[in-house]
């Protein structure tokens, strides 16, 4: 069996990186898919998902510092757990962990002409997951 999600979307925080107990390097974040549709009455609607994302090993170092608030990135990888919660009002919320197999730096906010812009890191033998 294989699963696989691709995102798009803005990171909603500067990815953290930290350290297991046995010094595998993880960098997590926050990323905002958005959609925008016209309801049945013409009035625009708009929806917003939030998924957290983990991205490991040497890529998690070498990405860290680009992995900003309001970057646009394209994410491919596996859903590793759905999470059940309640938000302040008393909303149930879902949020989904995903582990990145790859990450595709696209630009963001007051980006343009950012090195970074278009990059790819894949699981390759120089960047490995």
């Amino acid at each position: 069996m294989y699963q696989q999600i691709t995102l798009i979307g803005n990171l909603g925080n500067d990815a953290e990186l930290r350290f297991t107990p046995s010094g595998v390097p993880v960098a997590s974040f926050n990323l905002a898919t958005s959609r925008q549709w016209n309801d049945a009455n013409g009035q625009k609607k708009d929806k917003t998902t939030w998924f957290r994302v983990s991205v490991w090993n040497k890529t998690a170092e070498a990405l860290t510092e680009y992995l900003t608030k309001g970057k646009q990135v394209m994410v491919v990888g596996e859903v590793e757990e759905a999470r059940v919660y309640t938000d302040r009002d008393g909303n149930p919320r879902a949020s989904l962990e995903v582990k990145a197999q790859s990450i595709r730096l696209l630009g963001g906010r007051g980006q343009h002409g950012d090195p970074t812009d278009n990059v790819s890191v894949q699981d390759s033998p120089e960047i490995p997951f």
